[in-house]
């Protein structure tokens, strides 16, 4: 399976609870649901299109903890996202928890980078990390991720936890897709290269 990485994220880079005020306030954050003014018809179909491509649901712990809390409750049938969310396999990486409360749910124990290769090598289409800035930046580091989907808002907040920010290799990416909502949302999808290029500087000419 490829592992994709999706993201939100503000021009400032904060990642940290889009989707409503008290998703996440740890760190005394405050400014959460900064995504959510900017959602329209246009990022629900590309995000439906994209969970049209997951043969399972790769999480942290507190992401999937988060999820498990609030997705089973929608209930509602013309909900874009509900049914497919609760169904899908779900893979959590943890060494804390011991079982799932969000069926169907493996829990993946031991070292992340490990268990997540094992994960990847069956056969399949993607198995895609929401959220859980932590774990993606980690298996990103380890040159596990095939593809970094991103979603930045028009909002600038100044604080909160900013995503991809743990040490590692500098990494490249190709630009394979954007799209800008009418509402403003840059939907950017990016496939990993592997290390970044070094810059070369000889026989360049500087514009001043």
């Amino acid at each position: 399976m490829k592992i994709t990485l999706t993201e939100f994220v503000t021009l400032d880079g904060v990642s940290q609870g889009p989707g409503s005020p008290d998703e996440d306030t740890s760190d005394g954050f405050t400014r959460g649901g900064w995504l959510v003014p900017h959602i329209d018809g246009t990022f629900v179909r590309r995000a439906s299109d994209w969970l049209d491509l997951a043969d399972g649901l790769l999480l942290g712990r507190r992401t999937y903890e988060a999820f498990a809390r609030d997705w089973p409750k929608i209930t509602d049938p013309a909900d874009p996202f509900a049914g497919r969310m609760n169904a899908l396999p779900k893979y959590v990486v943890s060494n804390t928890l011991t079982e799932g409360s969000w069926d169907p749910t493996t829990v993946l124990a031991g070292d992340p980078v490990r268990t997540v290769a094992a994960l990847k090598s069956r056969p399949g289409r993607e198995l895609q990390i929401h959220g859980s800035a932590r774990l993606g930046d980690a298996l990103l580091s380890a040159g596990l991720v095939d593809t970094l989907r991103l979603v930045v808002a028009p909002t600038v907040l100044r604080t909160g936890r900013r995503l991809l920010t743990g040490d590692g290799d500098a990494s490249g990416f190709r630009l394979t897709h954007h799209e800008a909502t009418p509402n403003g949302l840059l939907l950017l999808e990016y496939r990993t290269t592997g290390q970044a290029p070094r810059a070369e500087y000889a026989g360049v000419t500087a514009f001043i």
